[in-house]
C-alpha cells in the first residue's frame, strides 16, 4: 500500500471531503486560479477539502463576461468531471451596500472562500449533484492518483 494510502486508507472520504458542482465556465475560473469564490443562495457550514466537479450545464451568458473570457481563453470547459480540488476555508456575505469582497461576487450571494486550488491533469467523469455532497472512495482514490500529496483538513 502507497503512503497516501495508508494516510487515507482510515478516513472515510465522507469525513475529510466533499464535492461541489459548479456549472462551467465557472468551475474552470477557479481551476485557473482566478476566482477565489463560488455564489450560493445559502451558506455552507463544511470546512476542509472539495471536489471541484464541472457540471453537465454550462452558464452560456457567462461567457460573455469579459472577466470570464479572459479567463477561460484558450482552455477546454469539461462537463460532467472532476476538474480539480480546493479548500473551503470560510462562508460570508458581503454586508448591503458595502464594495463586493471580489468581482467574483454576486450581490446577495453566500460566497464560499476558496484556496489551495489544484487542477487535475486528467478529468475525471463523475455524477455530482446539488449542495456538499459525498464523494465515493473509488472517486476520492482516483483523485489522489493524480494530487499524491493531498492532506485531509485537519
Amino acid at each position: 500500500m502507497a503512503s497516501t494510502e495508508r494516510l487515507h486508507a482510515s478516513a472515510h472520504p465522507g469525513t475529510w471531503i466533499r464535492g461541489i458542482t459548479i456549472k462551467q465556465p465557472h468551475a474552470e475560473c477557479i481551476v485557473a486560479g482566478a476566482k477565489p469564490i463560488e455564489n450560493r443562495p445559502r451558506p455552507w457550514s463544511w470546512r476542509g477539502w472539495l471536489l471541484l466537479h464541472a457540471g453537465q450545464s454550462i452558464d452560456r451568458p457567462a461567457l460573455r463576461l469579459p472577466l470570464v473570457a479572459r479567463t477561460i481563453r484558450g482552455r477546454a470547459l469539461a462537463t460532467g468531471t472532476v476538474i480539480g480540488v480546493a479548500r473551503l476555508t470560510g462562508c460570508h456575505q458581503d454586508p448591503a451596500d458595502s464594495p463586493r469582497c471580489t468581482p467574483w461576487a454576486e450581490p446577495g450571494a453566500w460566497h464560499l472562500e476558496l484556496s489551495d486550488v489544484q487542477a487535475l491533469a486528467l478529468p475525471i467523469p463523475a455524477r455530482g449533484q446539488l449542495g456538499p455532497w459525498k464523494p465515493t472512495e473509488e472517486l476520492v482514490a482516483q483523485v489522489l492518483q493524480q494530487l499524491p500529496n493531498l492532506r485531509a483538513a485537519r
